[in-house]
């Protein structure tokens, strides 16, 4: 891809304009351009053959946890992960021009935002109704022109489609926060210095403590792992595949020989990315508010 290519200048993300994964690129790269995708398979794919430079991907929420199929679609990826963001979410009730709350009877947005905004759906007795994701509910809303149908979205999304906000900050928690990957068609070099993460997902062989064996490597070299997370893969209840990020470069002595141990347990095991750690992991006000 040509530096001087539109498609250079492109970052891919699921979704509609205005939701929250565009609002995240709107953080981290004020002045690129962003290119909507439908679902993420489609967002990996636009970067894969070339027509955007990145992919933003929500990867989990701190209230919803794990952003479905996001996992199982990475290691096939043929992406590396180049960076992340967490960024704090901060929902708007959003409805058309001149509806007040007393016209509201349904809301409609995606099965988490839904979630996340539990208390205020109760208080103001609306039926919460699944839409495919929070943008594509706000677009809807701005079709129909009905004023007894809201939207649980972004602020950019209510700028987007011409809605109001007629309630800010609904969310029921106030650290709701989902951190993005940022995903390129080829790996970035990364300083051995500062904070540093590394992410791989492995498959351990089935075998009794096996899980244990392959993560003792991590501790005796004091790697920090600040998560796992088990999946399955192809249907097979024997066949649990793992997601870690652990803190720390491969040309780290103490992360090479932690990996090189875990490789001698795993029947599998492939490196996603090593870049660097956000802020956030260190000062948890330092994700980008919405």
């Amino acid at each position: 891809m040509s530096a001087s290519s539109p498609s250079a200048r492109l970052i891919a993300f699921q979704g509609e304009p205005g939701a929250y994964s565009q609002l995240a690129i709107h953080q981290v790269f004020p002045r690129r351009k962003t290119l909507p995708c439908a679902a993420f398979e489609d967002a990996i794919e636009a970067v894969r053959r070339g027509r955007a430079a990145l992919a933003m991907l929500p990867i989990e929420n701190s209230v919803a946890g794990r952003v479905a199929d996001i996992h199982r679609l990475l290691p096939g990826s043929g992406l590396h992960i180049v960076g992340e963001h967490y960024q704090r979410v901060n929902h708007h009730l959003l409805a058309g021009k001149g509806a007040r709350l007393s016209d509201l009877k349904i809301v409609r947005s995606h099965v988490h935002a839904l979630s996340q905004c539990r208390k205020l759906i109760r208080a103001l007795g609306l039926k919460a109704e699944v839409a495919a994701d929070t943008a594509g509910a706000a677009a809807e809303i701005a079709a129909r022109g009905d004023k007894s149908v809201a939207a649980i979205a972004s602020e950019l999304a209510g700028e987007v489609y011409g809605l109001v906000s007629l309630k800010r900050n609904i969310e029921d928690a106030a650290h709701n926060t989902t951190r993005f990957l940022v995903m390129a068609k080829e790996p970035r070099r990364v300083p051995n210095k500062g904070l540093v993460v590394t992410s791989f997902v492995f498959r351990v062989r089935n075998v009794p403590a096996a899980l244990y064996k392959a993560l003792g490597g991590f501790a005796t070299n004091g790697v920090n792992m600040t998560k796992l997370e088990s999946y399955m893969v192809n249907g097979r209840f024997t066949a649990t595949q793992f997601y870690a990020d652990v803190e720390g470069h491969p040309a780290e002595r103490r992360l090479k020989l932690a990996l090189d141990e875990l490789r001698f347990f795993t029947a599998e095991l492939t490196i996603l990315g090593t870049y660097p750690g956000h802020p956030f992991r260190r000062d948890p006000t330092q994700s980008a508010a919405s």
